[in-house]
């Protein structure tokens, strides 16, 4: 009985896989022909090989198409992570003010920084800011007791204090506030091919990571007394998956800014589609993350054209009010 439970489980989520695949390369397709400029699909071939369309898509659609692919499912999995060390349904990167504090420390990085220092300050400013939030939050919301309205609170709190200090910086430096902008809304415009190597290298780095994350998860679910009896450090633990996290919400951060709620639904979106085992959610929140990003940038791209609508923006829309819904949820279950 449990084997065929499992099977089924299994065959769940590699069809959920396969269709998530398939979505995400039909919005990178659109993405590849729809814009200012439409193009076939024969004439972004023939550009990625060198035609006459060749700097419209290898230099402007293709990196952007790509590092919304791979931030979307960075932000995802971090999310499941987050959530699986905290315990916490609410919990994601950008809800409990991870997202801004890397992209403060971003900001305040390339702004105190020499320019030629950009390729690693910034990145270094972003692991900064993203590992000091957490902590942060870790600090402030033990001291409430650490339950989930106190960590939902201290984090809402804790990016708005972020973000707060970002725009009180900008009113004191103006003339770099137009590079401060992603950071605040989230966007993948701009995108390079060389953004888009750096992301993969750090995601690959991460990649060990977050295969001993996954398969630790599950453990997390058990509370510290349970994990002491079966000789695990609950700190170590929910340590280490909250590192993972940060890590992965760095990368994206320092990729495509601080995008908005990616974190908080693709682990729920997962869950109602194959459940909570480790080994099905990681995946399938990674595509879904992938999935919701590429998307929201290709909604702000037709929306209002020529103009384009950030992708933070329009993920914000979509993330708002399910967040809305999850903490009158939350508060229903403990009523």
């Amino acid at each position: 009985m449990s084997a065929t439970v499992t099977n089924r489980a299994d065959l769940r989520m590699l069809t959920t896989s396969l269709v998530l695949f398939s979505l995400i390369l039909a919005v990178a397709v659109l993405g590849m022909t729809i814009g200012a400029v439409m193009l076939s699909i024969g004439q972004v071939l023939d550009g990625l090989v060198g035609g006459k369309n060749a700097f419209i898509v290898t230099q402007y659609r293709a990196p952007r198409v790509v590092i919304s692919i791979l931030a979307g499912a960075a932000f995802g999995v971090a999310g499941v992570f987050l959530q699986g060390a905290l315990r916490n349904p609410l919990a994601s990167p950008d809800v409990v003010g991870i997202s801004k504090s890397a992209g403060l420390g971003a900001f305040l990085a390339g702004l105190f920084t020499p320019p030629a220092w950009a390729i690693w300050s910034i990145p270094a400013g972003v692991v900064a800011g993203a590992m000091i939030g957490a902590l942060i939050l870790l600090s402030i919301g033990r001291s409430f007791g650490g339950g989930i309205g106190a960590l939902a609170l201290v984090g809402v709190a804790l990016g708005l204090f972020a973000q707060a200090l970002m725009q009180y910086v900008m009113v004191l430096f103006p003339t770099r506030a137009d590079q401060s902008m992603v950071w605040l809304a989230g966007s993948v415009y701009g995108s390079t091919s060389v953004k888009v190597i750096a992301l993969t290298i750090w995601l690959a780095l991460c990649l060990p990571l977050i295969v001993a994350a996954s398969l630790k998860l599950d453990t997390g679910g058990f509370g510290d007394d349970t994990l002491i009896s079966l000789g695990i450090s609950p700190g170590l633990l929910r340590g280490g998956l909250i590192v993972v996290s940060v890590l992965l919400t760095a990368g994206a951060v320092a990729s495509v800014g601080s995008m908005g709620f990616l974190g908080l639904l693709a682990p729920h979106a997962a869950r109602l589609l194959v459940g909570a085992r480790a080994r099905h959610l990681v995946l399938v929140s990674a595509l879904i993350g992938a999935l919701t990003l590429s998307a929201a940038d290709l909604v702000g791209r037709i929306v209002a054209l020529p103009n384009e609508i950030p992708a933070g923006i329009i993920a914000a829309v979509i993330g708002g009010p399910y967040l809305i819904f999850l903490l009158i949820k939350e508060a229903g279950r403990h009523e």
